[in-house]
């Protein structure tokens, strides 16, 4: 990579922090402010770079580019290679779930080595308030967007741990929220059980969770809770690759 470009690269990773004046970038680059300020000028005159109030900026045509390769970006690929190797590792099934819009789809199944095959199947729906992935990805959405979610639960219980009630729904959400992880406990069908974490997008916001499903006979919830620091470090590998900064808040 050449010295012009890297340098460009780096002022831009340094300014999309916070506002940074000509004196911090020439000081982060170890450069002469006049070497700074051309460069600057150029990210500037390409739209990557705006001045504010003497400050400098992630420009229009940077926000632009990378919300647009946000939207395009396929979570499939990307995954695919980490729900394999845990599936290998553990043997059961694994699902990742997407959020499209206002519903929440399975995008991927790997069935593990030895795993009994599960009725769910990729481009299902998932019915949130009794599924792992739902209430993962439910747990970190805004109040708005969780509020649409929750005028279309019926909460008619599948088992008898189903959650019934939204007040019920939106406590669990909170623990969710706060320990990091979600689990079925046999809620829609009670010989099935899961545990689930969240997906980041390069935005830090959670638009996926991945899970590992097992046949409650084979793998009792006691046991699959001991997979999670496994299953955590595997979801927070796919946001990474999809340009998640675990450094940064989301």
């Amino acid at each position: 990579m050449s010295q012009t470009v890297e340098r460009a690269l780096s002022i831009i990773e340094f300014f999309a922090e916070r506002p940074r004046s000509l004196g911090e970038v020439a000081e982060h680059l170890g450069v002469h402010k006049s070497t700074a300020l051309r460069l600057l000028q150029t990210l500037e005159a390409g739209g990557f770079a705006r001045s504010v109030a003497g400050r400098y900026t992630v420009g229009f045509r940077m926000v632009a580019l990378a919300h647009q390769a946000v939207d395009h970006l396929e979570l499939h690929p990307i995954a695919h290679p980490h729900l394999v190797r845990l599936g290998d590792r553990y043997g059961h099934t694994v699902h990742l779930a997407q959020l499209v819009d206002d519903e929440i789809v399975y995008v991927a199944k790997v069935d593990g080595r030895g795993a009994l095959r599960m009725r769910s199947r990729v481009g299902q729906t998932v019915d949130p308030h009794t599924s792992g992935v739902g209430k993962a990805v439910l747990a970190y959405l805004d109040d708005e967007a969780r509020d649409r979610f929750l005028a279309r639960i019926s909460f008619r219980p599948h088992t008898a741990t189903s959650i019934t009630s939204a007040k019920a729904f939106r406590a669990e959400l909170d623990r969710i929220a706060e320990r990091g992880w979600a689990e079925d406990d046999g809620e829609f069908e009670d010989f099935v059980n899961c545990v689930a974490v969240p997906v980041r997008d390069a935005r830090g916001r959670v638009v996926a969770a991945v899970s590992i499903t097992a046949l409650r006979a084979l793998a009792p919830l006691r046991q699959l809770r001991e997979y999670l620091p496994d299953l955590t470090e595997t979801g927070t590998a796919i946001s990474r690759d999809l340009g998640w900064n675990a450094d940064r808040r989301p």
